[in-house]
């Protein structure tokens, strides 16, 4: 449901009676969008949350801190500079339900002299505004500017008189009776219910009038006289109740599977229901909006990263297959230098045809350059055999190093599909910034022991399990992976791990007890379900004593060998 006229009444009615005088004692702007006004009223703190994005606008007290710029912008400086001290004298909302907010305050100016000034709050979309005028009602200054120029209709400039926004639709407020109400849908010949009230009256979203409609059991195209009546007494019990508490909001499901709220008929729980509602609703959205667009972005750095590895390992196998034919210009040379002395001295072809002694010796043919000599032409092959024998030797290396890193980016790409708040994406993009994204001066110069101090300080958090009595462990990322097993663990502890699969490693805390067998399995299947593998059935899963666990020598995160397991196989839960 958008923030519409009716969510705006109910915000403002609980914000008149709750921080009615309150004094004005800090202001914030978090981002370019948003004004925070830290306000102490009745003996309490509060922080109003005051958003114009055209995707999430919306006015409400808050209690999720936000991190602020360590520069002030503009804007915020100058509402420190004309509010900072200034009491809040009234709230109020226009009547007909349109989604503008005004804040009348008084206090003294820099000559001690009682003035009045009013902080605007329009909540109109991509329309939006946050404009702070004097009591001449002339524009002090604003969020946003906009004038006629740039094809809006109005001027919202500093030193110019504010005028509120045109708005073609009709108030409900004034539909006086049922009769009224039914002579507009004849008149209009409606055919859709909800287009024709979101349409025709201001406040209206398109969710709430689906909701009302859905509340009275009325069909949108095919409804009777009655079914209007139901719906006009309906929308009148609301609307006559906005500035009581028997009016308040609850969240629902929504058609495409997605949290959604609306208006409910119910009495509220406290005075400021409305208002923390919206304040988590939106944190929540806010919080799964920037884990999706973080995690998309890391995706997108990673599949960068592993397009780049993928091209060098194919660069690799190319150089290999050449290298696989390293022995053909090994003979080349030999048989050319066994047979100078039947080739003419002054030989001059592209290519020459001599016995292969190697091969029964049946006749093989040899390109040679023209521009050389025979006895050139075969110096020039044992130069090739050797320099393809030593790049041999390099590039198996590489290979197996890139082999490496790109099961270390498979891991990465496990680790984010596994990620479920941005926090957790940023432990995976603070480890690709040490081992995978080496281009950052800082990092390389980085000191040894201020890192280990840093790792000692850092807090992991693994998931946490109960089996059959026993404390069971399983790390979310690469980093905690390794913490889990080399720092948290014991050494008779039972470590797991699904067999050649990306996953998850897995502790039981034993404290000196046998595992059951049946424990073991349930452990087992933890670690599939924490693995590429989840959907799988028959998977393998390793497992030993911490003791057998090691870590190479310059390994990636999350990368270890280990001795003396043994394997099971497993089908996860799920």
């Amino acid at each position: 449901m958008a923030f519409d006229g009716i969510t705006t009444k109910l915000i403002t009615y609980e914000l008149q009676n709750s921080i009615l005088d309150g004094k004005i004692n800090k202001v914030y702007e978090p981002n370019k969008n948003e004004i925070l006004l830290g306000i102490y009223a009745n003996g309490k703190n509060f922080a109003l949350n005051i958003c114009i994005d055209s995707n999430s606008y919306r006015i409400h007290l808050t209690t999720h801190s936000k991190p602020n710029p360590l520069n002030a912008p503009n804007f915020c400086m100058l509402l420190r500079k004309h509010l900072l001290g200034y009491k809040i004298k009234s709230i109020s909302s226009k009547s007909d339900l349109e989604r503008i907010v005004q804040i009348e305050l008084e206090g003294y100016n820099e000559l001690n002299d009682l003035t009045t000034k009013y902080l605007i709050i329009e909540l109109m979309g991509k329309h939006s505004n946050i404009i702070l005028l004097n009591n001449n009602f002339f524009i002090i200054d604003s969020l946003r500017h906009l004038d006629t120029f740039s094809n809006s209709y109005r001027d919202i400039l500093p030193a110019r008189e504010y005028v509120y926004p045109e708005n073609s639709k009709k108030s409900f407020y004034n539909v006086n009776s049922f009769d009224i109400f039914n002579k507009l849908v004849l008149e209009n010949n409606v055919t859709n219910l909800t287009n024709f009230l979101v349409n025709y009256f201001t406040g209206f979203s398109k969710n709430f009038i689906k909701n009302v409609i859905l509340q009275c059991n009325i069909n949108n195209s095919n409804f009777s006289k009655e079914d209007l009546t139901n719906l006009y007494e309906y929308l009148c019990k609301i609307l006559n109740n906005l500035n009581t508490n028997t009016v308040s909001l609850k969240s629902y499901t929504n058609e495409n599977d997605k949290l959604d709220y609306t208006v409910d008929v119910s009495i509220k729980e406290s005075n400021l229901d409305c208002n923390f509602f919206i304040d988590d609703f939106y944190y929540e959205k806010e919080q799964n909006s920037n884990f999706i667009s973080y995690r998309n972005n890391l995706l997108k750095l990673i599949s960068h990263v592993l397009k780049k590895y993928d091209d060098r390992l194919k660069n690799i196998n190319t150089k290999l297959k050449e290298c696989n034919n390293k022995n053909i210009y090994k003979l080349y040379g030999e048989l050319i230098t066994a047979n100078l002395y039947k080739i003419p001295k002054f030989y001059n072809s592209d290519k020459i045809e001599l016995e292969n002694y190697y091969d029964n010796n049946n006749l093989i043919k040899i390109p040679l350059n023209k521009k050389y000599s025979p006895n050139i032409n075969a110096k020039h092959y044992f130069k090739k055999y050797n320099k393809l024998k030593n790049a041999l030797q390099i590039v198996s290396v590489q290979k197996a190093e890139t082999e490496n890193e790109l099961n270390y980016i498979d891991s990465i790409i496990f680790e984010i599909e596994l990620a479920s708040s941005t926090k957790e994406i940023q432990e995976i993009l603070d480890e690709i910034s040490e081992n995978l994204i080496k281009n950052k001066v800082s990092q390389k110069k980085k000191n040894t022991k201020n890192s280990k101090k840093k790792k000692q300080e850092k807090q992991y958090s693994p998931l946490h399990f109960n089996i059959d009595n026993f404390d069971v462990y399983v790390g979310k990322n690469n980093k905690e992976n390794d913490w889990l097993t080399f720092t948290f663990a014991n050494k008779n502890d039972i470590w797991l791990h699904t067999k050649d699969i990306q996953g998850s490693h897995v502790i039981i805390k034993t404290l000196g007890l046998n595992i059951s067998d049946d424990t073991l399995v349930k452990c087992a299947k933890l670690a599939v379900e924490h693995s590429k593998a989840k959907l799988s059935s028959n998977v393998p899963v390793d497992y030993c004593k911490v003791q057998y666990v090691k870590k190479p020598n310059s390994a990636k995160p999350g990368m270890v060998i280990f001795t003396n397991n043994k394997t099971i196989s497993v089908t996860s839960c799920q």
